[in-house]
């Protein structure tokens, strides 16, 4: 027996495809039996298992768990909840270092996908297409696995609370915050959580609904903070706080209703941990703001620029020992006195601390951030068998220019009006680019400077 995946649903930090087309029980089935073979010839056995709160989740949960057991595992089921409750269980459970969390994290509601941990640490890259090669080859492990549910709920909420550890109660009881879901797989944890939480609390969409009837569970898209914003401005609240599909990325608006872009937040993070643990290292992405590495390195941290993805992020920080760690995106590692995973829930509960540590309000905090002109992710196709080799040609001329560049994830080019960023798509057939300065002229003068890279390549932006 053996199963071929569509080659699309193998991605750099995911297993991901649209539910009925090129995702389905099979493939489920198929994953189960190759991650297990994987855990089992590692000497283990134990996987947890969560699953999100889309409609095909739990059929895609079945079959997973038939494969895994078939291939001879010990399935622990922790049932519906965000990916970083299948993180929790992965550190905290006895003899469980393997876990896969069914989800389809903030893409539409026709897909879905496995998000995996494998000793402890992320799994992605080649490590996911050998899975696809064990699943080609029928090369499965055979046994009689079992599975049996356990609740890890309680004991990670009572973690995420842990973040609040010497925060003055009556400092937190003035606080008034929305927390908007999306009908996401959070709701739950979001409730339990405000439960124990002195201060006024607001919740939006924390019903668990996989057809997201109020509005897309996507932070990092403006138009999905609307109720957020509108709740903020009723309310006259000090912030709201807004989660993806799967709780493993935060979107924060100030009490101006403000988004705070994801090297924002990380900035705001920074001036908290690098307060308390001076010359500590923190990890951002190659898209993030220069703005945020200067700040560190003025609060005496040691700045990483790292590749995007978060798979990525986690393991550069436990290489280097970061202390903390983000993304554009939202996703936000801390590492001071956590695990160091993507958990936008943690991050919420450190998020309200932070402003008690710092004794300023989120608003505050924001207004005091350098102002910078930037664009968003610009993307424009390119055949895949062409997008890398641009890259390399545009990393080339560069060099031969003497062009201050790094090139760890694409070519991100310093300029004396600012710096843009031309990278190659993991998962499609795209080039992206960003450009960030001080100016409208200088983002003109970097726009033309990128225009002129990728016209020599022959390609149009």
């Amino acid at each position: 027996m053996s199963h071929q995946f569509d080659a699309s649903v193998l991605r750099e930090y995911d297993i991901r495809g649209a539910v009925g087309r090129t995702l389905g029980a099979a493939d489920a089935y198929a994953l189960g039996r190759s991650f297990a073979t994987r855990v089992l010839r590692a000497g283990r056995r134990c996987v947890a298992v969560g699953r999100d709160g889309r409609l095909s989740s739990p059929m895609l949960e079945e079959a997973l768990v038939a494969g895994l057991c078939a291939s001879g595992a010990e399935v622990l089921l922790i049932g519906l909840g965000p990916t970083p409750m299948l993180y929790y269980a992965c550190v905290s459970l006895p003899q469980v270092q393997d876990g896969i969390q069914i989800t389809g994290s903030h893409n539409p509601p026709d897909q879905n996908g496995f998000k995996m941990v494998f000793h402890g640490g992320p799994f992605f890259g080649p490590d996911i297409l050998d899975l696809g090669r064990l699943a080609a080859r029928g090369d499965w492990a055979v046994g009689d696995g079992t599975a049996k549910a356990v609740n890890v709920l309680d004991a990670y909420v009572e973690r995420l609370l842990a973040g609040l550890r010497g925060v003055a109660p009556d400092a937190l009881g003035r606080l008034s915050i929305a927390w908007d879901a999306g009908n996401g797989a959070a709701g739950a944890v979001i409730e339990r959580l405000c439960a124990g939480l002195p201060g006024r609390h607001v919740l939006l969409h924390t019903h668990v609904d996989g057809t997201f009837p109020g509005h897309h569970p996507d932070p990092s898209v403006d138009a999905n903070l609307a109720d957020l914003r509108e709740a903020v401005a009723r309310g006259r609240l000090d912030f709201g706080l807004a989660f993806d599909g799967d709780g493993d990325r935060l979107g924060v608006v100030d009490a101006h209703g403000r988004a705070l872009a994801g090297d924002a937040l990380i900035m705001l993070f920074a001036e908290d941990v690098l307060k308390r643990q001076s010359g500590g290292t923190v990890i951002a992405d190659v898209k993030a703001s220069g703005a945020l590495f200067e700040r560190i390195r003025a609060l005496g941290g040691m700045p990483v620029m790292w590749k995007s993805g978060h798979s990525h992020i986690k393991s550069k920080m436990k290489e280097t020992g970061a202390l903390l760690g983000g993304e554009v995106t939202g996703h936000v590692f801390l590492a001071d006195d956590y695990y160091g995973f993507d958990d936008a829930l943690y991050a919420a509960v450190r998020l309200i601390a932070a402003t008690i540590h710092l004794g300023q309000t989120v608003t505050a905090l924001h207004d005091a951030m350098p102002v910078m002109v930037n664009t968003p992710e610009l993307r424009f196709p390119v055949d895949d068998a062409r997008k890398f080799a641009v890259i390399e040609e545009v990393r080339a001329r560069l060099a031969n220019q003497g062009a201050d560049v790094v090139a760890i994830d694409g070519v991100r080019v310093t300029m004396p009006e600012g710096w843009w960023l031309l990278r190659a798509s993991n998962t499609e057939a795209m080039l992206t680019a960003r450009a960030e300065s001080r100016s409208e002229q200088g983002l003109g003068h970097l726009l033309a400077a990128l225009d002129a890279q990728l016209a020599a390549s022959g390609i149009r932006r």
